[in-house]
């Protein structure tokens, strides 16, 4: 099945590539080819129907031919195009970085529900995201929370260059700092929020993950350990000397994983809620608790 070629309508291209997606087991085809074809040509959807019968020039079919050929090896279409959408903010991504996936955007909801209850969506909050990468998490909810300030923390510094021209660029500098750090060791509390997406798979699961994830994404990011539990083991100490009086912690976990967290929260001296919020699959993806009563 060939490629786009010069003369091809943009329209007729699109299809094509869809084609050959589909052929390939591709699930996202027809989306995966609609975005790789306006970003090859600089359009978003409107433009994308409003041009359909131009015809692609010699450096347009390079190009799309060129997105193409990374797709049909499994990169995925946010690092072709270097950036992915995360709770309505477009993020820039680096090989030192996650993807930032919408079960993560679980988080966040949990988070905003309680303080927005509680009434202290607009107090001036501290918050601290342990294991930051894009900033994906921090930069979300500074962007909800108009008095909030935050710091990020990542054993990586080119993953901290990324969230910092992220939080630039989305012109949330004045209120995010950014430290290498291992997940809360060297922070100062009281922290009002604390929240992570650690890694949590178990190392031999890594080379079972779709190749999107395993060839992609930095193992740093995913690698938890043998029972894939080691960051929360790390985590839950630390917050539980980090978080004042009133202080919330919320981390996302891996399928079936929500139970050991909780009970490793406990053994810390955190008062862990009963239910883990659930991701839109049902999945129990994120443990919420706070500091015990003195």
């Amino acid at each position: 099945m060939t490629g786009p070629v010069a003369g091809q309508s943009i329209e007729t291209a699109r299809r094509a590539l869809t084609t050959r997606f589909e052929a390939a087991g591709i699930d996202s085809a027809a989306l995966d080819a609609r975005m790789l074809t306006g970003a090859a040509l600089g359009f978003d959807l409107t433009g994308l129907i409003a041009h359909g019968s131009r015809q692609l020039s010699r450096e347009d079919a390079a190009r799309l031919d060129a997105f193409a050929q990374r797709r049909l090896t499994g990169e995925p279409v946010a690092r072709i195009l270097g950036t992915k959408e995360f709770w309505g903010l477009p993020l820039k991504l680096s090989a030192e970085t996650l993807v930032p996936r919408p079960d993560t955007e679980t988080v966040v909801e949990a988070a905003l529900d309680i303080l927005h209850a509680e009434g202290r969506a607009k107090a001036p909050l501290r918050i601290a995201d342990l294991g930051t990468g894009s900033g994906a998490i921090l930069l979300a909810l500074l962007s909800e929370l108009p008095n909030a300030t935050g710091v990020g923390t990542d054993l990586s510094a080119a993953a901290l260059d990324t969230a910092k021209a992220n939080a630039q660029a989305l012109g949330l500098t004045p209120r995010a700092d950014f430290m290498v750090g291992d997940y809360a060791e060297g922070l100062s509390g009281p922290f009002d929020l604390i929240v992570s997406n650690p890694p949590y798979v178990r190392t031999a699961d890594i080379m079972s993950l779709a190749p999107e994830v395993r060839d992609h994404d930095p193992h740093l990011a995913l690698d938890g350990g043998d029972d894939g539990l080691k960051a929360y083991r790390r985590i839950a100490p630390q917050a539980e000397r980090l978080l004042s009086a009133q202080g919330l912690l919320v981390l996302e976990v891996g399928r079936g994983q929500d139970g050991d967290v909780v009970r490793l929260a406990a053994a810390a001296g955190l008062t862990v809620a009963d239910t883990p919020k659930a991701d839109l699959a049902g999945i129990g993806r994120a443990v919420i608790a706070r500091k015990s009563p003195s």
